[in-house]
């Protein structure tokens, strides 16, 4: 098999060519069709995460074909086109995980981060933590499904029943949302980087009511805000957006700190909180969501040995689509 590994932070990700991984208990090796790129693997290869152990292979959201089944996994799931999404594996056993809270697990698992992900050809994972994808889409544009549309589903579950939602920072996951808002007909307002024109133009074209700079104030008060962006300064001015009895939710994994700000952009009851990772249970929900919406993700695909290039582009902000590796 080949990869894409790193082998110290900041340093970047080198083709290694590997024996082809055994599945173990309970496991199978996917046949890696296609593997978006993440935020998050940036903050991995940053060493931005606490924990990382090296050398790591990046990447949580896989499209591919199980090709074999390990001891103890129905040998029926071999052939079939899954999804491998950023949680990878839970205890089962916690507090957490037996209130259906598997999300916050003390002892989980994360794709890319503590277990080696899909920049590369083949994935070893946990046959419970796979989702069936429809064998009729490309692989290439469902890949962001399984982390920009997974968080992206769950931080819009927490803003309730919002009709007017402004999203920060105009991404991957705020792209797949606004194609979800659209079908749920609630009204998005796109907030991106100063000047940055293009992304706003794109929103519009993904339906936005409005796009504007993030430090400019919407035309209307919303009744929520989602934060994608991993800029604490963000925070007060999302707060400040969202009307009484409004919520806030913070939907990365990393986020620089939040300033000091005066309680009255949280009075009023407005909330502010986070998501963490994603359940299985999420999971599920969004991909019938996803179906049902026809959820079309504008991508680009770059071959997998280009894999610093299309993390320099997401770092740049050169791309207003999603970047694809192709192994």
């Amino acid at each position: 098999m080949k990869s894409m590994s790193q082998r110290a932070a900041g340093e970047p990700l080198v083709l290694e060519h590997r024996p082809t991984p055994e599945p173990g208990a309970g496991e199978v090796r996917v046949r890696v069709e296609a593997c978006a790129v993440c935020r998050t693997d940036l903050h991995v290869v940053d060493g931005e995460l606490p924990g990382l152990r090296y050398p790591i292979t990046p990447g949580h959201e896989v499209i591919g074909v199980i090709e074999k089944t390990g001891a103890g996994v129905d040998p029926g799931m071999t052939g079939a086109r899954v999804g491998a999404a950023w949680l990878a594996k839970t205890c089962g056993l916690c507090r957490y995980c037996l209130s259906g809270r598997e999300n916050l697990c003390d002892y989980a698992e994360f794709t890319g981060y503590t277990r080696d992900g899909g920049f590369a050809s083949h994935l070893i994972a946990d046959a419970r933590y796979l989702y069936p994808v429809p064998m009729t889409r490309s692989a290439e544009t469902m890949a962001p499904w399984m982390c920009a549309g997974l968080i992206g589903w769950r931080a819009l579950r927490a803003t309730g029943q919002a009709e007017s939602l402004g999203i920060y920072g105009f991404g991957s996951a705020g792209q797949v949302l606004a194609r979800v808002c659209a079908w749920q007909r609630r009204r998005v307002y796109a907030f991106t980087r100063a000047g940055d024109t293009a992304a706003q133009q794109h929103a519009r074209a993904l339906g936005a009511a409005w796009a504007g700079d993030s430090d400019t104030g919407p035309p209307q008060p919303l009744d929520a805000a989602i934060i994608f962006a991993p800029v604490g300064d963000l925070v007060p001015l999302a707060l400040k957006a969202v009307r009484k009895g409004g919520c806030v939710v913070c939907g990365g994994i990393h986020m620089s700190d939040i300033p000091a700000f005066p309680y009255r952009l949280l009075w009023g009851e407005r909330r502010l909180e986070s998501v963490a990772n994603l359940t299985r249970a999420d999971g599920r929900e969004f991909m019938d969501a996803a179906v049902a919406a026809n959820v079309q993700c504008d991508v680009r695909t770059y071959p997998l040995e280009r894999a610093n290039e299309a993390l320099d582009d997401l770092r740049q902000g050169r791309i207003q689509a999603t970047a694809v590796l192709i192994p």
